[in-house]
């Protein structure tokens, strides 16, 4: 039996997507018909839609899906959870680590829950700045703790294939929101996540 590959796309979006980097394809000086790019503007289709696909998702029902009543008010951290994303204003890609924490008010939610909305911020268009307060305000507002930190580190293409070419720089973005505004939980936090425990 033959191996079939069990992707799900917009059938429209795809063939616009393809008529669109036919044409990128030729203004760069290639023949879009020349055997090994005649796939190519259907797999970038495609591979958009994959990358972008955080705008068809909602972190709050992600969360609001393993939202349990806990009466614990300790801090709860997922650390080291991967990220891809897109920079908006070149299109390539920046990728590193979220660091998120919270401190329940009555509520927690499913940890993969926590890296579900990574992704799904992630997987837009996307500054790091703002990718970082999203996930913020994506917590804050679902679960309603007491308190809620994100740290992002990540490498930027745009940094290092083009423009400047630093390869070895790292940028780093934080947010935090009630308890952790206060020094002495935000540096508890920033201990953890730099530690390692495991």
């Amino acid at each position: 039996m033959a191996y079939k590959k069990a992707e799900h796309f917009d059938e429209q979006v795809t063939l616009g997507l393809m008529e669109n980097y036919k044409g990128i394809i030729k203004l760069l000086g290639e023949d879009p018909d020349r055997e090994g790019l005649l796939k190519t503007p259907e797999r970038l289709g495609k591979a958009m839609q994959f990358l972008t696909q955080g705008y068809h998702l909602d972190a709050n029902a992600v969360l609001n899906s393993a939202k349990f009543r806990e009466d614990v008010s300790e801090m709860i951290i997922v650390k080291d959870i991967e990220l891809y994303s897109m920079c908006e204003h070149h299109m390539l890609p920046f990728y590193g680590k979220a660091h998120v924490a919270y401190i329940p008010n009555g509520y927690i939610t499913g940890l993969s829950k926590i890296a579900r909305v990574v992704d799904i911020y992630s997987r837009r268009l996307q500054v790091q700045e703002r990718l970082t307060t999203q996930i913020l305000d994506a917590i804050r507002e679902t679960l309603q703790p007491l308190g809620v930190a994100v740290v992002i580190e990540a490498s930027h293409l745009c940094m290092m294939m083009r423009g400047v070419q630093k390869q070895n720089s790292v940028t780093t973005t934080s947010a935090f929101w009630g308890e952790f505004e206060k020094n002495e939980t935000r540096t508890e936090f920033v201990k953890l996540i730099s530690s390692k425990l495991h």
